[in-house]
């Protein structure tokens, strides 16, 4: 690899690791042609190509939002960890719904994701809701609704009308291993046994 190369792309892995989870990236073409990664955004003669939030996992696109939910969605994104046969979560999934929270869902079934559940909560009590940096255990509409009134959240949804929830995915997602054949598929993911859930 020769050197210039090898340097620009230490630099850009150098910027997109001192990104913060939830910024925004605008990779831009300037007039002269040259393209440009920055989280701030382009000159108004560039030409912008790509905007989107850079997080871990999942995201949810804002680019339709008006500015009163996009910065708090992408400041202080939602999370919400679930499993089935949980009537508080699906309050919780409701609740945040009518109040035009945008979310993604994590589902709680196999080991691997109560592991997960326990690092990201400490505990094994479902539904979890994180919210940036902060987390809640259990399901309180007051105190899950002051949580995110804290965050920014508008108090109404102002949710576009052609909104689409993504949907639910695994709390620890299965990674592919890197073998250089071809994917295979994976089986599915071994079913926990019967873990301890406080509702």
């Amino acid at each position: 690899m020769n050197k210039p190369l090898s340097s620009l792309l230490l630099l850009s892995a150098g910027l997109l690791l001192a990104l913060d989870a939830s910024a925004q990236l605008y990779k831009s073409v300037g007039p002269d042609g040259k393209v440009t990664y920055s989280d701030v955004p382009p000159p108004p003669s560039a030409k912008t190509v790509e905007l989107k939030p850079i997080t871990g996992g999942g995201e949810i696109n804002t680019n339709n939002f008006p500015a009163d939910l996009a910065a708090p969605a992408s400041k202080n994104p939602v999370s919400i960890y679930t499993t089935d046969s949980c009537s508080g979560c699906n309050d919780a999934k409701n609740m945040l719904k009518s109040n035009g929270i945008p979310f993604l869902e994590k589902i709680v079934k196999s080991n691997e994701d109560i592991d997960k559940l326990k690092q990201v909560s400490g505990g094994t009590m479902l539904p979890v809701m994180v919210v940036g940096s902060k987390k809640i255990s259990g399901f309180g509409s007051t105190e899950w609704r002051t949580m995110l009134t804290e965050a920014g959240y508008p108090a109404t949804s102002k949710l576009p009308k052609d909104y689409r929830y993504p949907p639910a995915e695994p709390a620890a997602p299965v990674k592919p291993k890197d073998t250089g054949e071809a994917a295979k598929p994976q089986a599915p993911a071994q079913k926990a046994t019967e873990p301890a859930f406080r509702f």
